[in-house]
């Protein structure tokens, strides 16, 4: 087991920047203000997540110029309270009888435009609206796609040690057997070795054998894993409350060479992805470049998805590297490079890293061998 130190946690003062961070954003982008309600966005700022999520609205309002007000229900203030990041912004409780929308109007004036957490419920939404109809709202994903983009030295070293963790998963899972288990088997060790190595919360273990390795997002099921199978595993989830993610696929028993021939095009699309991020270069570069290698292997209508997605609080966040995203890379990015290829009904091939940008280029926080391993 790792025995890295365990990151010192988050303090007020760092919730109380990025907050301060969130606001001049939103002023920046043309926004009277956000409003974050439970969800990764609200952890990220705040520290604070709510011990069960209800009907019941909580929302973080952020405005230039003014200080930080968290609304919540009055039966959970006493938790929001002991939040990390509480010292940094007032509360404001509201009773069960009472509207919180009215509660909350002052906070945000009778007009403008306003940057809205992506898990927002509806009714909460349309519950601003009818109370301020002068009001209008816009996703963050879209109005600040890099809220949560940038990692600083902290986050880093959260997501490192969520790599290496990972990659302790993968060194432990292609000893244990293969052939003649079902994929929930070996996907119940993966969540096992996950754990054993210090994740949290485990958010997926794909096992795809065979033909469901194909399917990108196949679920682990009742199939037996058999001899001369081809098995994508992608696994990961959180540790110190940041993600891991990573793939790679394994066979059972020595592979034809039509199957290592694959494996070779997806290994080299990969180490082409990565060899194209540096500061400057931009998100669709890193997409271009895997897809690049797999189109001129004649593999090109086989690759099904795009080549990577963001990393943090969350396993899945922007930015994505897809074609038509210009925005550029910057030092402290951090996201999945995973260039795949899915033969329909026969077998598929993924590889993926996360990936982090550094001054000069890029640096992998997986570090496991991508060569195709042979298990039993």
């Amino acid at each position: 087991m790792s025995t890295a130190p365990v990151p010192a946690p988050f303090t007020a003062d760092d919730y109380r920047a990025r907050m301060a961070r969130a606001a001049q954003a939103a002023a920046d982008a043309g926004l009277a203000g956000l409003l974050v309600a439970p969800g990764p966005d609200l952890v990220y700022l705040t520290g604070y997540q709510p011990t069960a999520l209800t009907e019941r609205l909580t929302v973080l309002v952020l405005a230039p110029g003014q200080d930080p007000v968290l609304v919540v229900p009055k039966l959970e203030a006493p938790d929001a309270a002991h939040a990390a990041g509480a010292a940094a912004l007032s509360l404001r409780d509201w009773t069960d009888g009472k509207d919180p929308y009215t509660v909350t109007a002052p906070l945000l004036g009778s007009h403008g435009r306003f940057g809205v957490s992506d898990n927002a419920w509806a009714m909460h939404l349309l519950g601003f609206q009818r109370e301020l109809p002068g009001t209008s709202y816009v996703s963050l994903t879209e109005a600040l796609p890099m809220l949560r983009a940038v990692k600083d030295e902290h986050e880093l070293a959260r997501l490192e040690a969520a790599g290496d963790a990972a990659d302790e998963t993968f060194r432990e899972i292609v000893k244990v057997p293969f052939a003649g288990r079902r994929e929930l088997d070996v996907a119940a060790d993966l969540a096992g070795l996950l754990l054993k190595y210090g994740h949290e919360q485990v958010d997926f273990t794909v096992v795809g054998s065979g033909p469901n390795g194909a399917n990108p997002h196949h679920e682990a099921g009742e199939r037996t894993i058999g001899q001369g199978d081809m098995v994508v595993l992608d696994f990961g989830g959180l540790k110190h409350g940041y993600g891991s993610d990573t793939t790679r696929t394994v066979h059972v028993g020595e592979p034809s060479a039509e199957e290592q021939r694959v494996h070779d095009v997806v290994r080299e699309a990969q180490e082409a992805g990565f060899a194209a991020v540096r500061p400057g270069a931009t998100c669709q570069d890193v997409d271009r470049a895997a897809r690049a290698v797999i189109t001129e292997a004649g593999f090109g209508e086989y690759f099904i998805h795009r080549t990577g997605h963001g990393i943090g609080v969350t396993t899945h966040e922007p930015p994505y590297m897809i074609e038509g995203e210009e925005r550029p890379l910057v030092p402290g990015m951090c996201f999945s490079i995973e260039p795949g290829i899915y033969l329909p009904g026969r077998f598929g091939v993924r590889i993926e890293d996360i990936v982090t940008v550094t001054s000069d280029g890029g640096r992998r926080l997986n570090n496991t061998d991508r060569a195709m391993a042979i298990v039993e």
